[in-house]
C-alpha cells in the first residue's frame, strides 16, 4: 500500500473513533460541508459519519466494530506527525514502566518518511553499526512485519528485544539491491567526544551524542585544546541525533555568551519555554565552525541553529534532518492511550526543526558541502517503486568483479571548515 492509499485508509478508520467520541450526531449534508472551512470539526465529523454509515450498511460481512474502532484509533494520529501514536492498554503499561524493561535496541535513531521506517543516524560501535546499517537506509520490513503498516512507535518497539536476540531488517538503499541485515540486539556505550589538533592551531571536536553529561565532556575537550595551543575550533555534529534540549543549550553556551539560544513552541505557536545563555558558562570566544549533515537531528540542531542565529560562525555541510518534539501521554478510560506531540523544539528565532513537510524540516548550512557518499535526496516511495521494478526484471548473470581496496575518502566537509577558519577559503574566493 502506498502513502496515498494508507492516508485514505487512515481517514476511513478515523471515522469510527470520531463517531464514538461525538455520539449519534444525525446524518451529514454535502452542501453544508462544502460551505465549511477544511479545519471545521463539524464538517469533518459529518464526512466520517458518512463513511461509518457505509461500513455498517454496505460492507459485505457483518463488521467487527471493536476491530474497526481499534483501527480508527490507530489511524487518527497518522496525519499529524511521525511521533504521535495511539497505544494499546498493554503498550501504555510498557510505556509507563519502560525504566524497568530489560529490552535493548540496536543503536540506530529512527524516524518515519512516507510511512516507512527511516534511519536518521547510527551510533558508533553499536550493534547496528557493526552489522552494516547506515544513515539514510529505509527499513522495509522488521522480521516479517512491513513498516509501512505500523506507526513509528510500533516499529521502534519491534526493533527492541532481549540482549543477544536477533532482529532481521530488510534494507532499501539508494544504488544497491535490497538486502536483509541481521542485527544482534545488545547494550552499547556511545563514545565520549574526541578532540584533535589540525592545521597547526585549529582544534576539532567530534561529538557522538548530546545526552546528559555531554556538555561537560565537550567543555573539558575545549579546555584541553586551548591548553595545547588551539585558537580556533571545529565542532563536528554530523550524525548526532540523540540528546537532550538542556544539554544542547549548555553546549551552545560554551561558545555563545548571551541572548536566547533555543525555544520550545507549543500550540498556536506559543513560546512555552525559552533558553538564554548564561555568561558564567561561556568559555571559548575564538573562531568556530560547526559541521552538520542529514544525520544531524534534534539536540544537535539546537546548537547549529544557535550559531546561525547569533552569527557566531559558519555552519558547514548538508541540510539536517529536522526533529525535536515533546510528547505527552493521555490515557483513556478503556486502558489505551494517545501519545501526542504537544511541543516542538525551535531555534532562537522561533523556527521549529520539524516542519510540516520534508522540504521545510531541518536547518540549512551557511556553507553547503555535499559528500559524494551521502544518499541522494530521493523520495522513499520512489526508492521503493524502483526496487520493485528491478525485482520484476529477469535476472542477468553478472561476471564477478574483483574489487580493488578503496582508498579512504577525503573528508571534504571538514577540509572546508578548516579552510574557512584558516582564511584559505576567503583567499581563494578573492
Amino acid at each position: 500500500m502506498n502513502y496515498r492509499g494508507k492516508f485514505w485508509l487512515a481517514m476511513v478508520s478515523a471515522s469510527v473513533a470520531l463517531y464514538a467520541v461525538v455520539g449519534g450526531i444525525a446524518g451529514f449534508w454535502e452542501k453544508t460541508y462544502a460551505q465549511q472551512p477544511i479545519n471545521d470539526a463539524g464538517a469533518q465529523i459529518r464526512i466520517f459519519e458518512s463513511v461509518l454509515q457505509h461500513i455498517q450498511n454496505d460492507y459485505v460481512d457483518e463488521p467487527d466494530m471493536a476491530k474497526v474502532r481499534a483501527g480508527a484509533l490507530r489511524g487518527l494520529p497518522y496525519g499529524l506527525d511521525p511521533y504521535s501514536s495511539y497505544l494499546t492498554s498493554e503498550q501504555v503499561a510498557d510505556f509507563q514502566n519502560k525504566q524497568n524493561s530489560n529490552k535493548v535496541g540496536i543503536g540506530a535513531e529512527f524516524s518515519q518518511v512516507s510511512s516507512y521506517l527511516y534511519v536518521i543516524s547510527v551510533n558508533k560501535d553499536s550493534p547496528a553499526d557493526k552489522a552494516g546499517i547506515k544513515a539514510g537506509d529505509v527499513i522495509e520490513y522488521i522480521g516479517n512485519k512491513a513498516t509501512r503498516d505500523v506507526s513509528l512507535y510500533d516499529a521502534r518497539q519491534l526493533v527492541l528485544g532481549e540482549p543477544g536476540s536477533k532482529v532481521d531488517l530488510r534494507v532499501l538503499r539508494t544504488g544497491e539491491k535490497p538486502q536483509t541485515i541481521s542485527v544482534i540486539r545488545n547494550k552499547f556505550s556511545i563514545p565520549k567526544a574526541e578532540a584533535k589538533i589540525e592545521a597547526g592551531k585549529i582544534g576539532v571536536i567530534t561529538v557522538y551524542s548530546l545526552a546528559s553529561g555531554s556538555a561537560e565532556d565537550i567543555r573539558n575537550q575545549v579546555n584541553q585544546l586551548t591548553k595545547q595551543g588551539a585558537q580556533k575550533i571545529v565542532l563536528d555534529l554530523r550524525g548526532v541525533a540523540t540528546g537532550e534540549l538542556a544539554e544542547a543549550v549548555d553546549v551552545a553556551n560554551i561558545f555563545i555568551k548571551d541572548g536566547v539560544l533555543a525555544q520550545v513552541i507549543g500550540k498556536n505557536e506559543t513560546v512555552t519555554k525559552s533558553f538564554s545563555a548564561d555568561a558564567s558558562k561561556y568559555l571559548f570566544g575564538g573562531e568556530t565552525a560547526v559541521l552538520i549533515d542529514l544525520g544531524t537531528a534534534g539536540a544537535a540542531e539546537v546548537v547549529a541553529a544557535a550559531f546561525l542565529d547569533k552569527k557566531r560562525g559558519e555552519v558547514v555541510g548538508e541540510k539536517s534532518f529536522g526533529a525535536g518534539t515533546q510528547q505527552q501521554l493521555f490515557t483513556m478510560k478503556r486502558g489505551g492511550g494517545l501519545l501526542l506531540t504537544v511541543a516542538m523544539w525551535a531555534s532562537s528565532s522561533g523556527k521549529p526543526f520539524l516542519g510540516t513537510t520534508r522540504a521545510n524540516s531541518g536547518i540549512k548550512p551557511s556553507v553547503e558541502v555535499k559528500r559524494p557518499e551521502t544518499p541522494e535526496a530521493i523520495e522513499v516511495e520512489e526508492l521503493v517503486d524502483k526496487q520493485e521494478e528491478e525485482q520484476n526484471q529477469p535476472e542477468v548473470e553478472e561476471t564477478p568483479k574483483v574489487e580493488k581496496p578503496k582508498a579512504p575518502r577525503e573528508d571534504i566537509q571538514l577540509k572546508k571548515a578548516i579552510e574557512i577558519l584558516s582564511g584559505k577559503a576567503a583567499a581563494a574566493a578573492a
